[in-house]
């Protein structure tokens, strides 16, 4: 995800100069430095040290399990420069990374959370956002500048715990759309469609819905009776699709993935 967020401001005009990356794996940061010519700091403290004042930005960019130690290493550094800190972290609540963040300091960091999903490699993500209560509406702006460089929807929720439904909705949702694709395109190469000619009818039919659910704003029901004519072809699947139940389990889907992310933020927050 720091990858295409890098190469997403690179591209809306972000001078590479102006991007400080730590990434303790050398091949990595080797890597970074290679394809986007920014400047890659030594460690941690290092990269936010290179923070000139509190208009900067830090993202963090790492594994849920590895927050509470990477914040408390540059948490001095952070009282002392006071930038706007975005995570991108999930489960990590505000709570528990403003603890970590102000540990022996006497500050509130200012923090956006963040739930972007995998199209953003794509450019063409959808992000989830939150912020805390001393998060100021210019910097509500700069978030939406850099997570808008890979997200083609951005939404603020103005209760933390709707980012539990954003993970299980569009943080997850990339996946439940591969898994559909996956069981269609099977189902047409049972039936005798050659392999590369089911996946390319149902990669660009998937690709098409969801253009024409974005482009025209309707509702998706409105949309599939649209495309439901009586007793015709689309019926009979849909018909199938509701004697299965697959409407529920859709929804179960959704859920299971909410109650799972409030159960890692709870997990996360005991380290």
């Amino acid at each position: 995800m720091a990858n295409a967020i890098i190469g997403g401001l690179l591209k809306n005009g972000f001078l590479p100069q102006n991007i400080v990356v730590s990434e303790p794996v050398k091949v990595l940061s080797d890597s970074l430095k290679e394809k986007f010519n920014i400047i890659i700091a030594e460690n941690n403290s290092s990269a936010v040290q290179s923070l000139s004042s509190s208009t900067d930005v830090l993202v963090f960019a790492v594994k849920p399990q590895v927050m509470k130690v990477v914040a408390e290493e540059v948490a001095a550094e952070i009282a002392n420069r006071k930038p706007l800190v975005i995570s991108i972290a999930a489960g990590i609540t505000l709570t528990d990374l403003s603890k970590w963040l102000s540990a022996g300091n006497n500050i509130t960091p200012q923090i956006v959370r963040c739930m972007p999903n995998t199209p953003a490699l794509v450019n063409e993500g959808a992000t989830g956002l939150y912020a805390s209560e001393n998060v100021t509406a210019e910097q509500k702006k700069v978030t939406e500048n850099v997570l808008g460089s890979v997200s083609a929807k951005t939404y603020w929720v103005d209760k933390e715990n709707l980012l539990d439904i954003v993970t299980g909705l569009s943080g997850s949702g990339p996946a439940y759309f591969f898994y559909l694709l996956e069981h269609i395109e099977q189902a047409a190469v049972d039936l005798g469609l050659p392999r590369d000619v089911a996946r390319g009818l149902a990669t660009q039919t998937c690709l098409g819905a969801g253009k024409m659910a974005v482009s025209t704003g309707e509702d998706p029901k409105e949309l599939r009776r649209k495309v439901t004519s009586p007793n015709g072809t689309t019926e009979a699947g849909i018909k199938s699709l509701d004697q299965s139940g697959a409407g529920d389990i859709l929804k179960g889907a959704v859920i299971a993935a909410t109650q799972r992310s409030e159960e890692l933020g709870i997990l996360l927050g005991k380290q």
